[in-house]
């Protein structure tokens, strides 16, 4: 199976069971517009949690009709994030969405021993790109959460990418090490990495994908640029996920693809009990929309 368009995930989250969002500090004009739209599209039914009164402010601006959509009333943000986590804990939400609240505390909530949602020992951000300039969706990990992760935070950043593909009914995802070159230099640690996380994979180490590195971007993404290398490989020009080498190659790539080019996306993080969607400021009502749509369809 493969996807051109994140319309087609909006779609599959539409024929699935409606979901329920709970978001945290939901006095957050384009949060409210974009769970707004989730609902009119029986995509998700929200939960508001935050400050009652400026939430239906807000609403009013809008043209949100909050007359059956449950509230929690919560002035402070960090409190608000508990309060969402633990209703997401009592089976009340199957969904989190950051909203007028900085990302620590909320993922502080997310990630509390005892009260949290923590699932597996590693969370990270997955972007899900549509662009003309490439023939299928494109997933970029990690952008936002892992800062230089160590081999085995990568192999946990994969098994996550992977389960999200593999819940949208993507069977074996071609996961792409990008590095700077296609060839393992003891110099370049990322060469390393990707070297060892191909043979892990073909170990059964890292399962549900098939994962290939080191390979530069213009090979993963260009079946021309990897024949002209001469490459062979199942991934090169076919990747279904990019793993950056850190936090800051993978942000960049992340903005590239958003403000350099036609790009728009869908994204989450995962690796918790439940997806989490945690946007920019800076992302679209649309890309907005998106993301509780892959959370929904997943």
């Amino acid at each position: 199976m493969e996807y051109k368009s994140l319309d087609e995930i909006r779609e599959r989250a539409q024929k699935r069971e409606t979901r329920r969002i709970a978001v945290a500090a939901a006095e957050d004009l384009p949060v409210l517009k974009a769970v707004m739209k989730a609902r009119e599209l029986d995509i998700a039914i929200p939960v508001l949690v935050g400050d009652t009164l400026r939430i239906k402010e807000l609403a009013l601006e809008i043209g949100f009709d909050l007359s059956q959509v449950n509230i929690i009333d919560e002035k402070d943000p960090a409190r608000s994030c508990v309060k969402a986590v633990e209703l997401i804990r009592e089976g009340g939400a199957d969904i989190l969405m950051k909203g007028m609240v900085a990302t620590a505390p909320l993922l502080r909530a997310v990630l509390d021993k005892e009260k949290g949602l923590r699932k597996s020992d590693t969370l990270s951000h997955l972007a899900i790109f549509q662009t003309r300039h490439y023939h299928k969706l494109l997933g970029v990990t990690d952008a936002a959460m892992n800062i230089a992760p160590d081999l085995n935070e990568k192999a946990g950043i994969i098994r996550n990418a992977a389960a999200v593909f593999l819940s949208l009914g993507i069977s074996e995802p071609k996961v792409a090490v990008i590095c700077p070159l296609e060839t393992v230099n003891e110099k370049i640690g990322s060469t390393l990495d990707a070297a060892v996380l191909t043979q892990m994979n073909r170990r059964g180490q890292i399962n549900g994908c098939i994962v290939d590195g080191p390979l530069a971007l213009d090979n993963a993404i260009s079946e021309e640029a990897a024949r002209h290398k001469g490459i062979q490989s199942r991934v090169a020009g076919h990747a279904d996920i990019l793993l950056a080498p850190d936090l800051n190659s993978g942000n960049i790539l992340y903005k590239s693809i958003s403000f350099l080019s036609d790009g728009v996306s869908a994204a989450i993080v995962t690796g918790a009990a439940v997806p989490i969607v945690l946007t920019s400021r800076a992302d679209s009502e649309e890309s907005k929309l998106y993301s509780i749509a892959l959370a929904a369809a997943i």
